[in-house]
C-alpha cells in the first residue's frame, strides 16, 4: 500500500483459494477478510430484479402508443382546415355561411363532432319539432361548438316548458330533458283562447287543437277558478260529457253550457255541486234537458226553473189559446 491508501498490489494474489476470497483495508487502517462467494451470491439473488426493475423503465417507442389511423384522423381534419380556411379567405364566407354553416361547426362536423343524434325525454303536450326548432338545433350544428346554456335557456323560454336539461355526449349525441307546465284548462277572455295551468297562470294561446280535450272556462277571472271548476265536473256524474263549457258570472256563480247549447245556472259555492245532483235525478226522471227550453236556473233552493224557447213559448201560447177558445165554445 502506497502513502495514499492504494494497494500495489492484487488482494487475491498469494492468498490460499484465491478467487473465493479476498482483504480489504477498513478506514481505520485495519485489513478486513471479504467473502467474494458470497458478494458474487448477492448479485445472483438481485439480477432478476434488476432486470424486472429496468424493464418496467424503458418506455414503449412513441408510435407503438399512438391509436391507431390517428395519423389519417389527423390528416383529414388539417386538409379540412387548409381547404375551409382557404375557401373561407378566399371571398367565399357568405356563400359557405349559407351552405355549410359556421366555418368551425363545418369542421368540427368534419372530424365527427357533429350533432347526429338528439335524445328528448319529457315531452307530453310539446312536439319534438317544436323543442328543436328553439333549441336551434340543426344539421348545421356542432356538438363541439354548442352551447348548451344557450340551448337551456332557450327552451325555458317556451311556455309550456317549465324546466329543461341539456347535456353533451361525445363524440355526436345530444341529450334534452324536459319538464312540462301541466295545462288545466282553456279559457276564453276578451275572444282569445289561452291554457292556463292549474294554478290559472296562462301558458300560451291556443293556435290548434291538441288542447280541446280540456276544460273550457270563459269569463273575468274564471282562469283563477279552473280547479273549482274541475271539481264541478267531476261531480256532475253523468251528466260530465254534455257539458261543454263553464261561464263564471259576476265573479260567483257558473253557468253550464250543455251540449245542446242549454244554459244551467249553478248558486255559488258548496250549493253547486248539491245542485248538479238534483239536475241529473231531474235529467234521469223527466228528460228535462231534452225538452224545448233555453236555461234550467237551480239557484234557487228545492226548485228548478226552466225558461222556455221563443218558438217553445209560442207554440205554448197557441196551445192554451185554442184551448180556451174550444172551451168558451161549449154549450152548457
Amino acid at each position: 500500500m502506497d502513502g495514499g491508501g492504494r494497494l500495489l498490489r492484487s488482494v487475491t494474489s498469494g492468498l490460499p483459494g484465491a478467487g473465493m476470497s479476498a482483504m480489504a483495508v477498513s478506514h481505520d487502517g485495519r485489513t478486513v477478510p471479504v467473502d467474494l462467494d458470497a458478494l458474487s451470491g448477492l448479485r445472483r439473488n438481485r439480477l432478476p430484479f434488476l432486470r424486472k426493475l429496468t424493464r418496467r423503465g424503458v418506455s414503449k417507442p412513441l408510435g407503438a402508443r399512438i391509436p391507431r389511423f390517428s395519423g389519417t384522423v389527423l390528416l383529414f381534419g388539417f386538409m379540412t382546415l387548409v381547404g375551409v380556411g382557404g375557401y373561407y379567405m378566399g371571398g367565399n364566407d357568405v356563400a359557405f355561411r349559407e351552405a355549410w354553416g359556421e366555418p368551425r361547426d363545418a369542421i368540427a362536423r368534419a372530424v365527427g363532432l357533429g350533432v347526429d343524434r338528439v335524445q328528448i325525454s319529457g315531452l307530453v303536450e310539446l312536439r319534438q319539432e317544436e323543442a328543436l326548432k328553439a333549441a336551434g338545433v340543426t344539421d348545421r350544428t356542432s356538438l363541439l361548438f354548442l352551447d348548451v346554456t344557450a340551448v337551456r335557456e332557450a327552451l325555458e323560454k317556451l311556455p309550456l316548458v317549465k324546466e329543461a336539461a341539456v347535456r353533451k355526449l361525445y363524440p355526436d349525441e345530444l341529450s334534452i330533458t324536459i319538464t312540462e307546465r301541466k295545462p288545466a284548462a282553456l279559457w276564453q277572455k276578451n275572444g282569445e283562447l289561452f291554457v292556463v295551468a292549474a294554478d290559472g297562470t296562462p301558458i300560451d294561446r291556443v293556435t290548434d287543437m291538441r288542447f280541446a280535450r280540456l276544460p273550457f272556462v270563459v269569463g273575468e277571472g274564471a282562469n283563477l277558478r279552473a280547479g273549482e271548476y274541475a271539481a264541478l265536473l267531476d261531480a256532475a256524474g253523468p251528466l260530465r260529457e254534455r257539458i261543454r263549457a263553464g261561464s263564471l258570472e259576476a265573479g260567483e256563480n257558473w253557468t253550464l253550457t250543455m251540449d245542446n247549447r242549454v244554459r244551467v245556472k249553478l248558486p255559488s259555492g258548496e250549493a253547486a255541486r248539491e245542485a248538479l245532483a238534483r239536475l241529473a235525478i231531474f235529467e234521469r226522471e223527466s228528460r228535462i234537458l231534452e225538452k224545448d227550453i233555453l236555461l234550467v236556473d237551480m239557484r234557487v233552493p228545492d226548485r228548478v226553473i226552466a225558461r222556455q224557447s221563443v218558438e217553445a213559448a209560442a207554440a205554448r201560447a197557441d196551445m192554451l189559446k185554442n184551448k180556451a177558445k174550444q172551451k168558451g165554445g161549449v154549450v152548457l
